[in-house]
């Protein structure tokens, strides 16, 4: 099992910054990737940024060079950052870090995922 407490979310205003960390504990030496999704109210869950252990770090479309995937690692804990500047309220959304264990071809998709993390709330005001 894996233990994933995330923090950071809150209230910015537009062209705002701000840090979500992400810290997995338990049975992390399975770990494949880590990554971001982010859901806003009445759409679905959309990929915000994967960093596999092996391969390429990948951004949703929609980032366009505004954040930056980040990973802490050691011999108890991972820890995923998003770093997120230059915010505008469509970016308002639950933000959802999350931890792959087994091989996949790809991180883009949720169902790629076996973890979910709690999921803290971003919110952009113009």
């Amino acid at each position: 099992q894996v233990q994933l407490v995330e923090s950071g979310g809150g209230l910015v205003q537009a062209g705002g910054s701000l840090r979500l960390s992400c810290t997995a504990s338990g049975r992390t030496a399975s770990t494949y990737a880590m990554g971001w999704f982010r859901q806003a109210p009445g759409r679905e869950r959309e990929l915000v940024a994967t960093r596999p252990w092996i391969g390429d770090t990948y951004y949703g479309d929609f980032v366009k060079g505004r954040f930056t995937i980040s990973i802490s690692r050691d011999a108890a804990k991972n820890t995923v950052y998003l770093q997120m500047n230059r915010l505008n309220p469509v970016d308002t959304a639950v933000y959802y870090c999350a931890v792959a264990t087994s091989r996949r071809e790809s991180y883009y998709h949720e169902e790629s995922y076996d973890y979910w993390g709690q999921g803290t709330q971003v919110s952009v005001s113009s």
